[in-house]
């Protein structure tokens, strides 16, 4: 289900109005990594150097997988919380089967704004503990204001400048639009749940005026709410413990009103909160079971230069990971598809992958529109034979001089049946280098060790 929202071969490029500051890498560094992680993080960084180039460039999401080392998979995850966190907007063109994103990169809000968000300092708050909050806090307070002695002497813009008339004014509103800044948004939030006409239907204009109550923006009401699990009965008794002597209703006074309340009434331990995915068939949390299901998984989950490099246990030639990504790049074909595609072709070849044949089933399986790791691996025990006569047909050397050898193919060939087959493929291979194989089947349960 993953494909449906990305693939590696969907272009991106990169929108950056302006030049993002250091002060802004800090509160990136210090605000918003502990609650995006590394992994989101990571993408952050990598998609603003990109945007500093002097020209726009266009890449693709296979680009992404072998810069950050990450599977598809990690790279959507990490995408999707930079749209939550508010640092990323996304946005979509499919022209056909083409598929291109434009990521636009937006600036963290600056310290106040963060600290004054209740989900965010809240979300902070419970990922880094006391101690480092009230640290990290007092590092961004502003210095002490100036004496009360003092006074603003500063000349207005009309106190030193007028205008001039000229006779004609042509020209000046020739071009496009202006780029500016990216002004920071704070996080996509709209917490539909709530009912704010039961919250507004209990509190009487004598208690509350409207005007006091319109002072209060509807996103913090939202957001208090949605933290602290508070029902629009429970909003009402906030607002009325938050009003003060005037009754109006500075945003600090309620927001402290919503801690005490919470407090009293429903905990003392400090909300957490929890990273979910609203869509869940677009990533798959079951944990695979069978050997063929983590090598499925394995296939799906890797960039083909690291599968070579897991098999062999060297770097891979860069002939063989230019193929791969041309047939990623420019044909279109799935991560999983590759991997099966190469793994098969390397132990069938004595660990050589010929171009020429790996196109050739290459260009058979786009006919066939084999799209996962599963469909590759059924196709290639179906059609071996027909795979086996291709390769002959390809070889320059005279089949009548080559030494009669057993011939190789991959353990998962023989899988259907997985007791009886883990037998027929150790019958079947015994040349396979036995130590090649421990080291990839380990590699295959450290993966596997992982999924959540």
């Amino acid at each position: 289900m993953l494909y449906q929202e990305l693939q590696p071969v969907d272009t991106f490029t990169i929108k950056l109005s302006h030049p993002f500051s250091d002060y802004d890498r800090q509160l990136l560094t210090l605000f918003y990594q502990p609650l995006i992680g590394p992994e989101a993080m990571s993408l952050f960084m990598s998609l603003w150097a990109d945007a500093e180039r002097e020209t726009e460039s266009e890449f693709s999401h296979y680009y992404l997988m072998n810069l950050l080392t990450m599977p598809l998979g990690k790279v959507f995850e990490a995408r999707i919380s930079l749209e939550a966190i508010g640092l990323l907007r996304t946005y979509c063109k499919q022209v056909d089967q083409d598929r291109t994103f434009c990521y636009e990169l937006l600036p963290p809000l600056d310290a106040k704004s963060f600290f004054d968000d209740p989900l965010l300092s809240t979300f902070l708050f419970s990922k880094i503990g006391e101690q480092a909050y009230r640290s990290l806090r007092s590092r961004f307070l502003v210095d002490d204001p100036l004496d009360e002695q003092y006074k603003e002497v500063s000349r207005t813009f009309l106190d030193v400048f007028k205008p001039i008339r000229y006779s004609s004014s042509e020209g000046m509103d020739e071009g496009g639009p202006m780029a500016g800044r990216n002004e920071p948004t704070g996080i996509p939030f709209a917490y539909s749940d709530f009912d704010f006409n039961l919250f507004r239907s209990g509190l009487s204009e004598q208690m509350v005026p409207k005007s006091s109550l319109a002072s209060v923006s509807k996103e913090l009401i939202e957001k208090l709410a949605f933290l602290y699990s508070l029902t629009p009965i429970d909003m009402q008794k906030v607002v009325m413990m938050a009003l003060d002597e005037n009754l109006r209703l500075p945003e600090n006074r309620v927001r402290k009103a919503a801690v005490d309340y919470y407090k009293t009434n429903i905990s003392q331990n400090v909300p957490t909160i929890e990273k979910v995915f609203a869509k869940e068939p677009a990533i798959s949390t079951e944990e695979p079971k069978s050997r063929e299901d983590k090598f499925i998984f394995y296939m799906e989950n890797t960039a083909p230069r690291e599968m070579l490099k897991d098999y062999t246990g060297n770097e891979p030639l860069p002939v063989d990971v230019e193929l791969a990504e041309r047939l990623i790049t420019v044909h279109g074909f799935p991560v999983g598809v590759v991997n099966v595609l190469l793994h098969y072709i390397i132990i069938r070849n004595d660990g050589k992958i010929t171009k020429n044949y790996a196109e050739r089933i290459a260009s058979h399986w786009a006919n066939k529109k084999i799209a996962t790791a599963k469909e590759a691996m059924e196709i290639s025990r179906n059609e071996h034979d027909q795979y086996i006569k291709w390769q002959n047909e390809g070889s320059k050397k005279s089949t009548a001089r080559k030494p009669t050898r057993v011939e190789k193919v991959p353990e998962w060939f023989y899988q259907k049946d997985e007791e009886k087959d883990q037998q027929t493929a150790s019958d079947a291979e015994p040349s396979i280098d036995e130590e090649r194989k421990r080291l990839l089947q380990e590699k295959l349960n450290a993966i596997s060790s992982g999924v959540k």
